[in-house]
């Protein structure tokens, strides 16, 4: 998916507004100015000062259960409830809680666990592995995945990261999923694994994950289908949308085409009758 992807600037900071920054000698005055456009004193129109959070202050909230997966595949999970309702889902949720002792206790049945464990890593430290190197579109080696995506699990770990992000109202966790997603390299069969998720479990006006999808489908699906020409069209029966969305694109590309050829025909485009000759 890499190729496919106009990547946006993602900030990769810590969740917890409450983390420490250093700054070299002159900065902090330097960035006063700046941030207020000249030589004006910070809050000179007497605005209040907001109180800054210490990364303590989460750790000293209560700690909060989570019931992960149902049956046999239940997981216990904790976490400090100051830094879950930084999502409105478990703000929602902790908003019920009482404090007369009774267990701080949220299921979440139909969740899978490394989706939940990513987000919880997100919440204490701004960023899930494997995480991007810096100033590449690469992800830290894996040690439990293989180089290329064959199987598009890889693809699947990152979807399901978003999806779940979505689902708990992080909107910045969600553009980290999906720039990490283009990181990613696979095959077809990776990429209709992938695919299908996206058209499973997104909805159909969410085009962050979708048109990417579409897009390289559009744009490749005449040499990678021979790869996977089987799964391509299951995909494209069980999901219309997915065709429609791919065939849209290869025809809005073809007429693209026929406009620039008439605005700008080249040398002997035109055609001609052949002529005949009597001699």
């Amino acid at each position: 998916m890499a190729e496919e992807f106009n990547e946006e600037v993602v900030e990769e900071h810590p969740a917890n507004p409450g983390a420490d920054v250093e700054m070299g000698e002159g900065d902090e005055a330097e960035g006063s100015t700046a941030r207020n456009g000249g030589g004006d004193l910070p809050f000179a129109e007497g605005g209040d000062i907001e109180p800054r959070t210490q990364f303590i202050q989460y750790l000293t909230s209560p700690v909060v259960t989570l019931l992960v997966g149902h049956g046999d595949s239940e997981t216990i999970l904790t976490a400090h409830q100051a830094l879950l309702t930084q999502s409105p889902f478990f703000a929602d949720a902790c908003a019920a809680f009482t404090d007369d002792g009774s267990p701080r206790q949220i299921e979440l049945p139909n969740d899978e666990l490394d989706p939940v464990g990513c987000f919880l890593e997100y919440l204490y430290t701004g960023d899930y592995f494997p995480k991007k190197l810096p100033g590449q579109r690469v992800l830290e080696q894996d040690p439990s995945f293989p180089p290329i995506d064959e199987t598009g699990e890889q693809l699947l770990k990152h979807a399901r990261v978003y999806t779940i992000a979505e689902k708990f109202g992080m909107d910045k966790l969600k553009s980290l999923a999906s720039s990490k997603i283009h990181c990613v390299n696979s095959t077809a069969k990776g990429e209709i694994t992938y695919a299908r998720y996206i058209y499973q479990y997104t909805s159909k006006d969410d085009t962050t994950v979708r048109a990417p999808v579409a897009n390289f489908w559009a744009t490749r699906s005449h040499t990678l289908r021979a790869e996977a020409e089987e799964e391509f069209r299951s995909l494209c029966l069980e999901f219309p949308q997915f065709g429609y969305d791919v065939l849209t694109r290869v025809l809005d590309e073809k007429l693209k085409r026929e406009r620039n050829e008439k605005l700008h025909p080249g040398p002997g485009s035109g055609r001609k009758r052949p002529r005949h000759s009597n001699v």
